[in-house]
């Protein structure tokens, strides 16, 4: 028999620095993708708790400041929270994969979660974070990152990885993708219009190459009305708000759901039809 799936795609700007909040979040979103009839929610990178954005400042001095702060209300892969986000999962019999800054004794991973509905945890490290990354997070072991699932072959990646070949998953292997981006925030004159482009085209691309379903959850940067100058010449702006916008895709590229408003928080869902054979979707019916 074919497999049925409703997926859901989180939009939504984390609680940023904030452990006990965030988690609290992401159950208030896995219960709400249980109640919307989702087999399978996927959330942002590092959507817990949040994207160190203070690393495109020019600021050493904030750095020192959200460095401590960032390992504080990172989540290991073992303790209370995740127990409780595994037990949400299970009590809404639905698969989350989880983007989540991992806490190791001193060093902090870029993480994936896949938390079965069994409540089952596995935990996938990004292998290599891009340089500036690495001010925050540390190496990661390269991991099998297509899981075999009662939803078929789901494979997980981070957003930069996406632009880089040797770190994307053989294509063949997968029938669903998840994109897990950060979000995107708008740097000096860009327009928040291109800052959308960007993870659109690359889960675009992805989807039609691969021929899968591709999810692309996106956070939205990092706080609403959020802004940035330089402190050396107050009416030059840093950085502002931004995200991006959450995406879920046929193998065509085109979008099986309409996508929420740009800065909206919420859920994008979409129902899929799995062919019997696991090879190709074969049957996609928007959601409302």
């Amino acid at each position: 028999m074919p497999i049925q799936i409703r997926a859901a795609a989180v939009q939504a700007e984390p609680a940023w620095l904030h452990l006990p909040a965030g988690v609290a979040q992401t159950i208030g979103f896995i219960e709400d993708a249980g109640a919307g009839g989702a087999q399978l929610v996927a959330f942002p990178e590092v959507f817990l708790p949040g994207y160190p954005w203070w690393l495109w400042l020019n600021s050493v001095d904030w750095g020192s400041e959200f460095q401590s702060r960032y390992l504080a209300n990172s989540m290991t892969r073992d303790g209370a929270e995740m127990a409780a986000i595994a037990d949400a999962a299970q009590w809404a019999r639905v698969r989350v994969v989880l983007g989540f800054a991992e806490r190791a004794g001193d060093e902090i991973y870029m993480a994936q979660a896949m938390i079965g509905p069994d409540g089952q945890v596995r935990v996938a490290r990004k292998q290599r974070p891009t340089p500036l990354e690495r001010e925050v997070f540390a190496d990661g072991v390269a991991p099998s990152v297509v899981y075999h699932t009662e939803l078929g072959r789901v494979g997980v990646l981070g957003g930069a990885d996406h632009l880089c070949p040797d770190r994307r998953v053989d294509l063949w292997r997968e029938q669903v993708h998840v994109a897990a981006f950060s979000g995107f925030t708008v740097y000096h004159e860009v327009g928040d219009d291109v800052v959308v482009a960007v993870n659109s085209t690359v889960a675009e691309q992805y989807a039609r190459e691969g021929g899968v379903v591709v999810i692309a959850p996106t956070a939205l940067v990092p706080m609403t009305g959020w802004s940035v100058v330089d402190a050396r010449s107050p009416h030059h702006l840093l950085l502002s708000g931004g995200g991006g916008v959450a995406r879920i895709l046929g193998p065509d590229g085109r979008d099986l759901a309409p996508p929420l408003p740009p800065g909206k928080s919420g859920l994008l869902f979409a129902d899929l039809v799995l062919d019997e054979s696991g090879n190709r979707w074969t049957d996609m019916r928007v959601a409302g």
